[in-house]
C-alpha cells in the first residue's frame, strides 16, 4: 500500500517517463547515420556504464545474483541462460527496429507500437503464462485490434513495423517475468553484453556504405542516449518502484508515447490521415479501458522500465 509520503517517488517515476518521451531528439540528430551503427555504439556505451555502476555501487546485488545462479538446480540454470539470451536477442531487435522507425518512417509509428505493447503483453501473458484477463481488458484488446486494422488499411508497412516493435517488446517482457527473481540491473547488463556480442561481428554490415565521420556530434548524442536516456531514467524508475505499485507505474508509462505523439505533430510537423487519427483515438481509449479496476494490484518491486530504444515497462 502506498504511503502518504510518496511525492519523491511519483516525481522520480514521472521524470523517467518524461525523459523517455523526448528520446526522438537525440535519435533524429543521428538520422544521417545507419540505424545499426547507432545501435552498436549505444549498446557498447550502455554496457560500459552499467558495468561501472555494478562494480562500484551494486556489488552486493551482483554477488547475490551469481550465488542464485550457482545454487540453482540444473534445469533452472538452463532456463536462466535461455531466457537471458532470448532477452538480449529481443532487446536488440526492439531497439534496432525502433531506431529505424523513428529516423526513417515516423515518430507516430514508434509511439503507436508502445501504446499497443501492454495489450500485446496481456495477450501473450494469457496464451503463454495462463494469466487471467478481466472483461474490460478483453474489450481493450478488441479495440486495439480494430485500431490495428485501421492503421493497416492506410499503410501496411507502418502497421508491420509497429507490430514488430510491440511484439518484440512484449515477448521481452514475458522473459523478464520468468526471471523476476533476479536483480533487474544485473540481468539488463548481461542482456546488453549479449546484444553487443550479437552486433559486433556485423558492424561492417550495419555501417554499410556510410562514410560519415564519427565526430564529436555523433559521440555526444550517443552519450546522451546511453547516459541520459537509458541509465538515468532507469534508476529513477527503480527508485519510484520502492514505494509505488506496478499498477501506478503502468499508468505513468503512457506519458512516454503521449509526449512522442505531441512531438511528432507539434515539433517535427508530421502529417496523418483521418483514418490514422481515428486509430490513434481508439488505441488511447483502449488503454484507458485496459487500466480500469486497478484495485487489488499488488506491489511488484521487480518491475523495470527501459527506454524506447529499449524499454521494459511494468504492465499488468
Amino acid at each position: 500500500m502506498e504511503t502518504p509520503n510518496t511525492k519523491p517517488y511519483y516525481t522520480a517515476g514521472i521524470a523517467a517517463f518524461v525523459i523517455w518521451g523526448f528520446i526522438p531528439f537525440p535519435l533524429k540528430a543521428l538520422a544521417a547515420y545507419p540505424s545499426g551503427q547507432i545501435l552498436s555504439f549505444r549498446v557498447a556505451l550502455s554496457v560500459v556504464l552499467l558495468l561501472l555502476i555494478l562494480l562500484l555501487f551494486r556489488r552486493r546485488q551482483l554477488q547475490e545474483t551469481i550465488a542464485q545462479v550457482k545454487s540453482a538446480v540444473p534445469r533452472e540454470k538452463k532456463l536462466f541462460a535461455l531466457y537471458t539470451f532470448l532477452g538480449g536477442l529481443l532487446l536488440t531487435v526492439n531497439w534496432l527496429a525502433f531506431i529505424y522507425v523513428i529516423n526513417h518512417i515516423n515518430i507516430q509509428t514508434g509511439s503507436f507500437s508502445y501504446l499497443l505493447c501492454p495489450i500485446l503483453t496481456a495477450v501473450l501473458g494469457f496464451l503463454l503464462l495462463k494469466e487471467e484477463l478481466r472483461a474490460n481488458q478483453w474489450l481493450a484488446i478488441g479495440l486495439s485490434g480494430l485500431s490495428c486494422v485501421l492503421v493497416g488499411s492506410g499503410e501496411l508497412s507502418s502497421l508491420l513495423f509497429s507490430l514488430l516493435i510491440g511484439l518484440s517488446y512484449a515477448f521481452y517482457l514475458i522473459t523478464q517475468r520468468l526471471l523476476r527473481a533476479y536483480d533487474k540491473i544485473v540481468l539488463l547488463t548481461l542482456q546488453l553484453l549479449l546484444s553487443f556480442a550479437l552486433l559486433a561481428p556485423f558492424y561492417t554490415y550495419f555501417k554499410g556504405d556510410s562514410h560519415l565521420a564519427l565526430d564529436t556530434h555523433f559521440f555526444l548524442n550517443i552519450a546522451l542516449l546511453s547516459a541520459g536516456f537509458t541509465v538515468l531514467p532507469l534508476f529513477l524508475n527503480l527508485f519510484a518502484l520502492k514505494e509505488l505499485t506496478s499498477g501506478t507505474i503502468g499508468i505513468l508509462m503512457y506519458i512516454n508515447p503521449i509526449i512522442n505523439f505531441m512531438m511528432a505533430f507539434l515539433y517535427f510537423g508530421e502529417k496523418t490521415t483521418p483514418t490514422q487519427l481515428l486509430a490513434y483515438l481508439i488505441i488511447f481509449i483502449s488503454v484507458i479501458i485496459y487500466n480500469l479496476n486497478l484495485k487489488g494490484r499488488k506491489k511488484d518491486g521487480n518491475g523495470l522500465v527501459i527506454p524506447p530504444v529499449g524499454t521494459t515497462a511494468v504492465v499488468k
